[in-house]
């Protein structure tokens, strides 16, 4: 069952440093700066990956409007935040959540179960996947700059 609802805008990618998320860890030797190439994934989203990694989601979501409502509500979408990993080759992203404290906050009216809590913090970490592959797929046309070590052991 799709999920009848537009897209929100895409997120306002901002500079964050990827390994202050629990979710992601970037590995780098720390002698140069790192370029996240967040610019020009920004203008990747802008130009219709978003739109067309969210046609994909909500084709396939289980959300339903009601809570797929919360999320919008509690802007949750803004949050997300994309980047380039350059040592995996890959566009890594963060997921926005609804915290774990989410009761004693009284953080939505219409939270109710931790059932609800969870398949939204769920739905959302799987769009942001979706956003990620198609990026990666469909936008990203440089390569990685990382080169391993030559003195790495062969497992072929």
């Amino acid at each position: 069952m799709t999920l009848e609802v537009e897209p929100p805008e895409p997120p306002e990618l901002e500079f964050v440093d990827p390994n202050e998320y629990e979710d992601a860890t970037i590995s780098a030797d720390g002698t140069e700066d790192i370029d996240y190439r967040r610019e020009e994934l920004q203008g990747f989203l802008e130009e219709g990956a978003w739109t067309e990694a969210f046609d994909e989601w909500r084709e396939g979501t289980d959300l339903e409007e009601r809570e797929y409502g919360i999320a919008r509500d509690l802007d949750l979408f803004a949050g997300f935040d994309f980047f380039w990993d350059d040592f995996a080759d890959r566009v890594g992203y963060h997921a926005p959540g609804i915290p774990e404290d989410w009761q004693a906050r009284e953080y939505h009216p219409e939270l109710d179960t931790w059932g609800t809590v969870s398949s939204i913090n769920a739905e959302l970490t799987e769009f942001g996947q979706i956003v990620s592959v198609t990026l990666k797929a469909e936008y990203v046309d440089w390569e990685a700059e990382y080169e391993p070590p030559e003195d790495l052991p062969d497992f072929d």
